[in-house]
């Protein structure tokens, strides 16, 4: 068990009591953190002096409690100094914000930690009973993601060990909800970080409230206390080193009697009764290698008579989990039972960090990546915590978490990943609530269904009757969704709809993608073949359900024409002469014009076409070639002699990053700022803005713009028209042809 170290008030602490309390603590390797803990114990006297936990005691003399054992595990004076400040800040007598100027980013970061854990207790803390297993596992996950720095949890699970030892002060209803916690959460986390005496007094703790009659049933047939079983297992050991000494093994030993909570669970799985448990007292005995291991087995049967039918070879047959070690049961000194494990320094490197860890084949847990290297980062802190002192002053895990935890309005935990949105979230609760959903609310707050949500925070999702899905989900450019399964849903759905319905989706997206990008329509019964469709009508069914993207189709002639390009172009292809019908690149524009070599090409300013729009060029006098859309009305409405000068050219491969110009008009309700975000955008998107036109209409509150922007590819001109019309108030957005 853990011990507390200096006698505290049992009813009131008084600044007499507080000052001796400080006077009697170790010393401090630095004096500017012990100033500022002698500060804000005194500080926590005069704000909080009147105020209660919930058990009763006074709220200062109560976190001077948890002080005492954190001494205990060797935490410093930055830790009792997070814990008591964490307090002052939830009691609003200390404003967050200030934490970090006034005693450093370390502890307001474990303010922070510590305040987010505090704050799930105990609405959200519910019993493993209501909710099985999967849900206690998926709460120890939070608190680890949740935890920047090891200290907060050590911090938690003090705090829990002092709550526990004061639980006779609650109601029973209380004392049978913080039981069953402190036994599917924070005894388990304990475990996993190593903190064995923590997690043996929880566990006793918690079955003390939970099965009080088998509690003291155990209790009186152990015969005595535990400190006289603590007093014989050192006893054994130091006979066994002797032992060991005299036959030449070189061994390390350690040993532990088994407490209460360990031998009740026994009992319950294997159906046993009290007389049957030998492993009440246990002690582990490491060597070098695997013959050393026979020959201790042989040194301690010499010792004493080993109990028949208790003797388990796992080096010889390992375990499933690949777990080695010899277990042997033997009767030791007073008659009284004793287990002895035998095994060899990497055995046990292995059963208590690899696969066979001890927490994994006892808890049952599945394999976790991410947690299983953030538990071993936590565990080699606390071994090497005075080598590590350097690194608490940064992040206590630079590793970048690949997982979030959150919450439901019940408390439920959800598991999704990093950047997850509440769109996620509402399709990992639910495809049908995912189909309604509408809106959120994160932890209290309206937010966009875009909103990246973080570890902790309690999502509401706001919901409509009807189930329809916006297509805007399956943007990658937007962020709404950012799982598979929310996008898998989202298509799912508008594949289950009507097969006309999708008919008449898919033509009205196409439609409107046609007229935002300016592209000509396409010839559908002729290039649906090319997208695996015998039909127009299969294709546009297709749009509809969300299986294709109406950029895809709207700019299949742009496609083809790439890679037809790509196609004709030759591996190595020499200059031509001057005359001849070759074929001539004109590198700047990337532009091929057919039949006529070295002429000036440039982009008509009137129509200013983009790749792979359909183009055709006209012979100017003096200014080479000008290039056109062929649907430009300047072509349309040349006469005869004009249309003679006309000539065949073509887009082809040319090296990235070369802009382009094209017209963006955008029309939207008139307001200050207006152009200032929509200007902000492109240039977040690294867009090139050439010129701007600017026109409002007071009377109906209305604004028209047209920017001639420079862009590389069609697809990055989808993605910024697409953004554009995200902006508030933007109420259209297209491509001036």
């Amino acid at each position: 068990m853990v011990s507390t170290r200096s006698q505290l008030p049992k009813n009131a602490l008084t600044p007499a009591a507080a000052e001796e309390w400080l006077a009697r603590l170790p010393a401090s390797k630095d004096e500017k953190n012990r100033a500022a803990l002698k500060q804000v114990v005194l500080l926590s006297l005069d704000k909080l002096g009147k105020r209660q936990d919930r058990t009763g005691q006074q709220l200062p003399l109560y976190c001077l409690h948890i002080a005492d054992l954190m001494i205990e595990l060797g935490l410093d004076d930055l830790s009792m100094l997070a814990l008591i400040l964490y307090r002052l800040v939830d009691e609003g007598c200390v404003g967050l914000e200030s934490l970090q100027s006034e005693y450093g980013e370390a502890v307001a970061r474990l303010v922070k930690d510590l305040l987010q854990i505090h704050r799930l207790s105990p609405g959200v803390l519910t019993d493993r009973d209501s909710k099985g297993e999967e849900h206690s596992e998926n709460l120890r996950r939070m608190l680890l993601a949740i935890a920047s720095d090891v200290r907060a949890l050590l911090i938690v699970l003090t705090e829990r060990v002092h709550l526990m030892r004061r639980l006779e002060h609650l109601s029973p209803a209380m004392q049978q909800q913080f039981s069953r916690n402190t036994r599917d959460i924070f005894a388990p986390l304990a475990n996993r970080l190593g903190i064995w005496h923590i997690k043996w007094e929880l566990e006793d703790l918690a079955l003390r409230f939970l099965d009080p009659d088998a509690y003291r049933a155990i209790a009186r047939q152990l015969e005595e206390r535990r400190e006289q079983r603590l007093h014989y297992i050192d006893g054994i050991i130091r006979q066994l080193e002797s032992a060991f000494a005299d036959a030449g093994i070189a061994v390390q030993i350690s040993g532990r009697p088994k407490h209460i909570y360990s031998i009740w669970k026994k009992m319950q799985r294997k159906h046993y009764d009290f007389s049957h448990i030998f492993d009440v007292r246990a002690v582990r005995v490491l060597v070098n290698s695997i013959t050393d291991c026979y020959a201790a087995l042989g040194v301690v049967h010499a010792l004493w008579k080993h109990v028949p039918h208790e003797f388990d070879d796992y080096i010889a047959t390992p375990k499933a989990n690949m777990y080695q070690s010899i277990h042997t049961v033997v009767i030791g000194p007073e008659d009284k039972p004793l287990e002895v494990q035998i095994r060899t320094h990497e055995m046990d490197l292995y059963a208590e960090q690899g696969i066979a860890a001890h927490w994994r084949y006892k808890e049952g847990g599945e394999q976790h990546t991410e947690l299983e290297k953030r538990i071993e980062w936590m565990r080699q802190w606390l071994e090497n915590r005075e080598e590590q002192s350097a690194l608490t002053e940064r992040s206590m895990f630079d590793a970048e978490q690949q997982l979030i935890y959150v919450l439901t309005p019940q408390g439920k935990v959800i598991e999704l990943p990093v950047g997850a949105t509440p769109v996620d979230f509402a399709y990992a609760i639910h495809s049908s609530v995912g189909h309604r959903c509408r809106g959120a609310r994160v932890d209290g707050q309206i937010v966009s269904l875009s909103t990246p949500l973080r570890s902790a925070q309690t999502v509401e999702i706001l919901t409509q009757k009807e189930e329809r899905p916006s297509r805007d989900w399956l943007s990658t450019y937007l962020g709404y969704t950012q799982t598979a399964r929310a996008r898998s849903c989202v298509r799912a759905w508008y594949r289950q709809q009507d097969f006309a319905s999708h008919i008449e989706m898919g033509k009205a997206a196409l439609e409107r993608e046609f007229s935002r990008l300016g592209f000509a329509r396409q010839d559908l019964p002729k290039i649906a073949p090319a997208f695996h469709f015998k039909t127009a009508d299969d294709l546009l069914a297709a749009i509809g359900r969300g299986d294709v993207s109406p950029v895809q189709v709207a700019g299949w002639h742009q496609r083809e024409e790439r890679e037809g390009a790509a196609a004709r172009r030759p591996l190595a292809a020499p200059r031509k002469k001057r005359g001849g019908s070759a074929q001539q690149k004109n590198k700047a524009l990337n532009i091929r014009v057919d039949g006529i070599d070295d002429l000036m090409t440039q982009l008509g300013k009137c129509c200013k076409p983009v790749p792979y729009d359909p183009i055709i060029g006209y012979i100017t006098r003096g200014r080479g070639v000008t290039v056109h859309r062929q649907d430009c009305a300047v072509v349309l409405h040349m006469d005869d002699d004009d249309c003679e000068r006309l000539v065949s050219v073509q887009w082809i491969e040319g090296e990235e990053g070369q802009g382009f110009a094209v017209d963006i008009r955008i029309l939207a309700h008139d307001r200050k700022g207006l152009l200032r975000d929509i200007t902000a955008l492109f240039s977040n998107e690294e867009i090139n803005v050439t010129g701007v036109k600017t026109h409002s209409d007071s009377k109906q509150s209305r604004a028209v713009m047209r920017f001639s922007v420079e862009i590389d590819t069609v697809t990055q001109l989808s993605r910024i028209l697409d953004k554009v019309s995200q902006l508030p108030d933007v109420l259209d957005v297209a491509r001036i042809t």
